[in-house]
């Protein structure tokens, strides 16, 4: 997600599609989004937790990072 316009220099002028044509990368499952992370990330969760994607997940053991 990047706000960013490749034609006034921005990411270095460097695209999901170009990379890709480097073969840095591979955009089978891949896609660039060019808006505000603001309005898209809020739609990314929603469809996340509508999708169940969270219930097959281990719930985190912060007692264990924090060494209690």
């Amino acid at each position: 997600i990047t706000v960013a316009d490749v034609r006034d220099g921005a990411c270095s002028s460097s695209t999901l599609k170009e990379a890709a044509s480097w073969g840095k990368v591979n955009t089978t499952h891949e896609q660039m989004v060019f808006a505000e992370a603001t309005t898209v990330v809020p739609l990314i969760a929603s469809d996340a937790y509508h999708r169940e994607a969270w219930k097959g997940r281990e719930c985190p053991r912060w007692n264990k990072l924090f060494g209690k």
